[in-house]
Parts: structure tokens; C-alpha cells; sequence
């Protein structure tokens, strides 16, 4: 799978700690492998098109936009991010 960046997922992403950072990286390795890799924690959202959420940590999740063979990393950050994807 292709993956690109939004200018807001990029943005918050500057701020998040160089820890989750770190995790983010290797999600996204993995991502670009194998979107169904169980350590990812992937799924689709409710009530979503084409919308899903990777789990980072306990708190921390990232949301991605599939189109075609291409991720659109959309958001990056608390778990409340995913009330407005």
C-alpha cells in the first residue's frame, strides 16, 4: 500500500513526543506491508467511507483515508481525534 501525508496529519505529527513518533514510523512500516498486521490494532470506522484507525498506543491513535491502493494519513494524536476523523 501506497502511503501519503496530509498537511494536517504532518502538522500534528511535529508535535507528538519523539517516543510515539518512533511508533508511528514502525506502524506505518507495517502498514505499508501488511494493513492487517494484528500489532497495528487496524480497523474500520463507524459510521465512516473509507476511513480507519491504527492504534499507536493505549491513547494514541492515527486515522488514514483508503483510496484505491493509497493510505491518506489524515490524523495523529489522543483517542479523542477519532470523534471528528
Amino acid at each position: 500500500m501506497h502511503i501519503e501525508a496530509t498537511a494536517t496529519f504532518i502538522r500534528l505529527y511535529k508535535k507528538l513526543p519523539q517516543e510515539l513518533k518512533e511508533k508511528t514510523k514502525k506502524a506505518l512500516h507495517l502498514l505499508e506491508l501488511n494493513p492487517r498486521h494484528p500489532s497495528l490494532g487496524h480497523k474500520k470506522m463507524a459510521g465512516q467511507k473509507n476511513i480507519f484507525e491504527i492504534r499507536l498506543s493505549e491513547n494514541y491513535r492515527l486515522t488514514y483515508q483508503r483510496i484505491n491502493d493509497t493510505a491518506y494519513l489524515r490524523k495523529i494524536g489522543t483517542h479523542n481525534l477519532l470523534r471528528n476523523p
